[in-house]
């Protein structure tokens, strides 16, 4: 009030006191929402008296004057700015606020760095929800976790409390809404550093960074401005399933360009290019025939890889594992992380492989089996299973050897004659041939009794005349046996000489007829006759003794001049006897 009436004293060409006193209060009511200065007129243990020329002083907390006792900060006399919530309060004492006076100079000075896109220093002070609080000169800004760093930050404690510049992404004074990037500077320095990175780049080039991202394919890494790809099989000269088990986001590396890119900025590294290559010396370490040890590292379907040490890996197929157990997944026979002898089968330095096998360290049952056996011996062996072709017999020494449909029985070849065996039976077996190379053995049951194909051709041969019985008729053939063992076949053409008697419906079935043979199938364990060819070695025969048709005697002629001399012969023979008999009559009598 003391400035009131001296404000009134020194107007001394006032006409109405009471206008002015109006006017001088209307003045005060609007110091309610601004920022006035004020003096600090006392202090307590907790709060400062400041007056800023209303009727009464207002109370403001120390603490808002960002210290936590009066003697470090405000003392008394003072100007200090403070903001005017109201104008009194219950108390009659004025509600100023010091914050709130720094946050509208902080406000003001904000929106001009905003507007001009300059950067703002502020503190990081508190960890909230999605992010941090950051004091910008008493306006509080909302710090995104996205916005901390390029890099994602694990542990942000050694950030605050710390001084740092930030860039202002939003600002909204009506909702007091500020939110700032701390990545946007560091990307912004980070854009100059590039720069110079891809300028100074070599290939070869030995370079320090920092593991910024893990991928199933690789990681990239931070070399201080610009990122490159550090591809898993570049990571190592050992196999390695995932880059994870070398690295580490955060981690620090030393890495080499393999290749660059500037214009679009890639950047190819390697770790492995770093350490010498294991693969210059592997002929003279890993010669082919040599037994060596390693340690199973990963199962595939194809087979297993071992790990021979000193960043060589070498693949055992699956059909170099065993020699007896086939079509079995590779994990059936060994296990990750099992140390396994193996033979070095070949090495291709070009293409960086080795080929392994299992089974080549152990004793071949094949081998051991021709060493032992012979073909013609007569084994045991058990029936394993049975297919469409034959059976597998398990033999001594653990292998499974085959008899073939065809080898089980000499009159029947159809599934059917695999019914008499079960699995598991124990039967005797001919050894028919041997193979160790192809990891074969051919085995025969019916072997071990005499073929009666063969006994029943015993006198017989192509060009033979043999008596024949029907077995059956078709539209173009007639089926007969020989000795009742031996099939043959008569074709319809071969029937007759005659087109008219080329019948297969003349024959019954039990009939016998003679025909020739003409050809022997010991493949097929028939034959092939034909009773035409029999009537033509007839009709040639008849030519020949009775004369040709040069003399002018028909065919008919001759055959029916043979047929006649053989009836003559005949009634002669007969005649001849009892003359015989009658001339020995006599003489017994004379004596």
């Amino acid at each position: 009030m003391a400035g009131i009436a001296a404000k009134l004293e020194d107007n001394q060409d006032s006409k109405d006191f009471a206008k002015l006193l109006d006017e001088s209060l209307g003045e005060i009511t609007n110091f309610e929402g601004q920022v006035v200065t004020g003096t600090v007129v006392s202090l307590t243990s907790d709060s400062a008296l400041v007056d800023v020329g209303l009727k009464a002083e207002g109370l403001v907390p120390l603490k808002e004057f960002g210290i936590a006792g009066a003697e470090k900060g405000v003392n008394i006399g003072d100007q200090v700015d403070v903001y005017v919530e109201r104008l009194e309060n219950r108390e009659g004492q004025a509600v100023l606020s010091r914050e709130k006076a720094r946050r509208e100079e902080a406000w003001e000075d904000l929106e001009k760095s905003y507007n001009a896109g300059e950067q703002v220093e502020g503190v990081i002070f508190a960890r909230v929800k999605g992010g941090f609080t950051v004091d910008l000169s008493g306006a509080i800004a909302f710090l995104p976790g996205s916005q901390v760093d390029i890099r994602p930050v694990k542990d942000a404690s050694p950030l605050i409390g710390e001084t740092q510049p930030f860039m202002i992404l939003k600002m909204d004074r009506l909702r007091g809404n500020i939110v700032v990037s701390r990545r946007a500077i560091m990307e912004e320095s980070r854009q100059e550093v590039r720069a110079d990175l891809m300028k100074n780049m070599a290939e070869g080039q030995k370079l320090d960074g920092i593991v910024k991202n893990i991928t199933d394919y690789g990681a990239f890494v931070d070399l201080g401005g610009i990122d490159g790809l550090l591809h898993v099989t570049d990571m190592s000269w050992k196999r390695i399933n995932h880059p994870s088990e070398l690295l580490e986001v955060g981690q620090t590396i030393q890495v080499m360009v393999t290749k660059f890119d500037e214009k679009s900025q890639r950047v190819s590294l390697g770790m492995k290019q770093l350490e010498k290559d294991p693969w210059d010396n592997v002929g003279g370490k890993f010669a082919s025939g040599s037994k060596v040890k390693g340690t199973v590292t990963n199962i595939a379907d194809y087979g297993a890889f071992v790990d021979l040490g000193e960043g060589i890996e070498g693949l055992i197929h699956v059909s170099e594992m065993s020699w007896t157990k086939k079509n079995l997944h590779p994990s059936k026979v060994v296990s990750t992380d099992e140390e396994v002898e193996v033979v070095v089968l070949d090495v291709d330095n070009d293409k960086r492989r080795i080929s392994l096998g299992l089974k080549q360290a152990q004793e071949n049952p094949w081998t051991d089996f021709a060493a032992k056996f012979k073909e013609g011996d007569e084994i045991e062996g058990t029936i394993q299973n049975k297919a469409e072709f034959g059976m597998f017999i398990s033999v001594p020494g653990g292998i499974d050897g085959m008899v073939h449909l065809s080898d089980i029985s000499w009159e029947d070849e159809t599934t059917e004659v695999m019914d008499a065996y079960k699995e598991g039976d124990t039967v005797k077996v001919k050894v028919l041939e041997i193979d160790p190379q192809a990891e074969k053995i051919s085995l025969g049951i019916k072997q071990l009794t005499e073929d009666p194909f063969a006994s029943a051709l015993e006198g017989i041969s192509k060009g033979d005349v043999v008596t024949c019985t029907v077995t059956a008729t078709t539209a173009n053939a007639v089926e007969v046996s020989v000795h009742d063992v031996v099939k043959g076949v008569i074709k319809r053409s071969d029937l007759s000489r005659e087109r008219s008697e080329q019948r297969p419906d003349r024959f019954a079935v039990g009939e016998k007829v003679d025909a020739k043979v003409v050809k022997v199938e010991p493949k097929n364990r028939s034959l092939m006759l034909s009773i035409k060819a029999k009537e033509l070695d007839e009709e040639k025969a008849a030519m020949k003794e009775f004369g040709s048709t040069e003399s002018g005697a028909s065919l008919g002629d001759i055959l029916g001049a043979a047929l006649q001399e053989k009836e003559g012969k005949a009634a002669d023979t007969k005649e001849e006897k009892p003359a015989k008999k009658t001339a020995k009559k006599e003489e017994k009598e004379e004596k």
